[in-house]
């Protein structure tokens, strides 16, 4: 049995753009693995059997795309153990699909190479073929086309997850933006972007960071402001917003103040899945 962490990431900046050609949006996004993670296990089997999370998808479509790609039956036993939150903008179950896909690759007898891992990923979802790779990206295109960064890791996450919020569909998200015209002044975001980007030496640094423009601004971005934290923003399409903290001390504050309004974590940036 091959077993592996599937981590949740945050997205530190979203910038997105207008409509491509293919029908998508041009973002720009940076991409931070987080420690809170879902464990998920691949074994042989003698027909395709997903367990663990009722709700799943994308594990079952991740595994039905490679077996086709090897001209081969699906016969794997996934399970899943569910930790990071359903449907909240921290790419839980893109993560699940990106590690359930390089576990079973390994058990091929001929495994394929990484680039085309990387290209049933990305026929997956946006953030799938950013959970094959280690440390934080940088996302451009619709968000498959992948460079790596260095940025400051030494500082810890308050995450919440308001009650009653689930994220709408990503077309309904998008669809807002469009209503909205969101995509005005992309280029000017996408240079304050890069600029900020270029400065981040220090976690402080990572305040320079343009706000994600998907979704409207959360009031409980601005009560973990409130609370010390240096950023604070929703995380992808949302609803979860996140805190960044130059101390434990104070995350903790922080995330036993915001128990009431939802699910909270404290978490820390991670390398690796």
């Amino acid at each position: 049995m091959n077993r592996a962490p599937a981590t949740a990431k945050l997205n530190l900046a979203l910038v997105v753009g207008p409509l491509r050609e293919d029908g998508r949006h041009e973002v720009v996004t940076v991409l931070q693995r987080l420690d809170l993670a879902d464990r998920v296990s691949i074994e042989p089997a003698s027909e395709l059997r997903v367990e663990g999370f009722a709700e799943d998808t994308l594990v079952r479509a991740a595994l039905e795309q490679l077996a086709e790609a090897a001209d081969a039956e699906p016969r794997w036993r996934a399970q899943i153990w569910k930790h990071v939150p359903v449907a909240a903008g921290l790419g839980g179950g893109s993560s699940d699909a990106a590690t359930a896909l390089r576990l079973a690759n390994e058990t091929l007898t001929e495994p394929f190479p990484a680039e085309r891992v990387h290209e049933l990923a990305a026929g997956l979802g946006a953030d799938v073929p950013f959970f094959l790779t280690s440390g934080p990206q940088l996302g451009t295109g619709t968000g498959t086309e992948l460079e790596p960064l260095e940025l400051p890791q030494d500082y810890w996450v308050v995450l919440l997850l308001p009650d009653g919020q689930r994220k709408p569909s990503t077309a309904s998200v998008y669809d807002d933006f469009d209503r909205r015209n969101g995509a005005v002044g992309f280029e000017e975001r996408h240079a304050r972007l890069g600029e900020a980007l270029a400065q981040a030496k220090r976690p402080r640094d990572l305040a320079a960071l343009p706000p994600n423009d998907l979704v409207q601004p959360s009031p409980h971005a601005q009560r973990l402001l409130e609370l010390g934290a240096f950023r604070a923003d929703v995380s992808g399409a949302g609803p979860a917003v996140y805190g960044l903290f130059l101390h434990r001390a104070e995350a903790t504050a922080a995330e036993r103040e915001l128990r009431g309004l939802g699910r909270t974590w404290i978490t820390v940036p991670t390398w690796y899945g």
